[in-house]
Formats: C-alpha cells, structure tokens, sequence
C-alpha cells in the first residue's frame, strides 16, 4: 500500500491515471503527447505505476496499451472509509452517448494469497461466489459451450446471463456476459469477460478483462469489478464479508 501512496503523491502521475480514466488503453506515444515531459520521463513514471499495480500493461500486435487499475485504489476505500460511505453511486452513474461501433476493454488486476485451485473454487462455486459478488450466484455446469446465468433470492429472474467460452481449470475462464438487471443494461448487448490466474510465489495474480463492451458503455456494466475483486480477495484471505453497501446490494 505503500507504493500505492508514493505513486500518487506526484501530479504528472495523477494526470497519467487522469488520461486513462478519460480513456483507458492508450499507448506511450499517445501518452506522452498530452504531457510536456520526454518520452523516457513519461516510461519512468508509467513503470512506477505499473509497480504500484495502479496501471496493467496489454500487448496488442507491436503496441503495448496501458489500462487503470482501480483496484488498489478500492482497497483504501475499503480499509478506512467503507464503514461510513453513502451507497457506491459511482457504478450506478450512467454514459448516455450515441450507440458507436467501436468497442473498448477494462481490465482489472489484483494479488491474492492463495492457490489457483481454491482460487478457481471460490469463482466457480455458486455460494462462494455469492459471498463477494453482490449476492449472486452463478449457475451452470462449467463446461464449453454451456450456458450459466447469475441468480439470487432478491429476483425470481437472472439478473445476468452468457456462455461459458472457454473452461480451463485452474487457469483461464471465458464467457460472454449479457446483463438483465435493468432496460437499461440490457440494451447494450453481449460482452466478454476473460479470468485469467498466474501463480506468483505463494499467491496468485488474477487479471479480469472485460471486453466486447460498446465504446460509451453503461458503467454499471462493469463499474463493479473493483468491489468484486476486493470481496474476493478479502474472503480468501481473511474469511471475512465486506460490508459495503454494493456488496450487500443483492443479499
């Protein structure tokens, strides 16, 4: 957490997460042609982000695209002010832009000390999964080509539905993802969410890659990712629930 506070200390790194909280996925040069900065000034201080676990880095042909990372940020949150926040509104605000072709991706890392295999349990078991995502449940039987869908008492509907595109345990997990909580959500169609998992020492690093979403997407789509991730890893670590109001918004 340490790292976290240093790297935020600076303002030309808070105006970095700034350019990719405007729009995530950019490359250097894009970068540093909206700072007055050299290019190795601008690599010197994306790297120390980068080890901040505030930005992930993706290769995409030869271009190495930067993406926020909100979840180390959410982990303060959680740690001192969740006990008196108001119910997250951040993830219920909506984008209203004309419906575009072009789609965009956010991606989410966070480290967990566990294995892959309680890992993998905790995101494939219904009641587990329950535990710190919002009270929902995902119901299938994990194999290629199944259908899940996302249930909890609160609906006597699913509140999220998709196919199961690639199992393979206790690494990677690819499904479509298509929301049913609102008229609003449904309107935007079919995502991808991708779980990724790589041991590292004695925990593991999970990255989540939400993509397929329609540029100017409705927030609520996957602005719940940072509490989710906080939730899970908060359950495997600890044993504990977190008790923010998203949280328990389906409980």
């Amino acid at each position: 957490m340490d790292e976290v506070f240093r790297a935020l200390a600076d303002p030309t790194r808070r105006s970095l997460l700034d350019e990719l909280f405007r729009e995530d996925g950019q490359t250097l040069s894009a970068l540093e042609g909206r700072l007055a900065m050299s290019r190795f000034g601008v690599m010197k201080h994306l790297r120390v982000l980068e080890e901040a676990g505030l930005i992930v880095t993706r290769r995409r042909g030869r271009e190495k695209l930067h993406f926020l990372n909100a979840i180390p940020i959410r982990l303060i949150h959680d740690r001192w002010t969740s006990k008196y926040a108001a119910p997250w509104t951040a993830a219920l605000s909506e984008l209203k832009h004309d419906m575009e072709k072009k789609t965009m991706e956010k991606v989410f890392e966070i480290y967990i000390k566990t294995t892959p295999e309680r890992l993998w349990e905790a995101i494939t078991t219904p009641e587990m999964r329950r535990k710190y995502s919002f009270g929902v449940a995902a119901v299938t039987d994990w194999t290629p080509g199944s259908h899940y869908e996302g249930v909890t008492p609160m609906s006597p509907a699913p509140i999220l539905e998709g196919e199961n595109l690639e199992v393979n345990p206790p690494r990677r997990l690819v499904q479509s993802f298509r929301a049913l909580w609102s008229d609003d959500v449904k309107s935007e169609g079919t995502s991808r969410v991708t779980w990724e998992i790589e041991p590292v020492g004695d925990s593991c690093c999970l990255t989540v890659t939400h993509d397929d979403l329609r540029e100017g997407a409705n927030a609520e789509l996957y602005g719940g990712w940072p509490m989710i991730l906080s939730g899970l890893k908060t359950l495997l670590e600890t044993g504990d629930l977190l008790t923010t109001p998203g949280s328990l918004r389906y409980t």
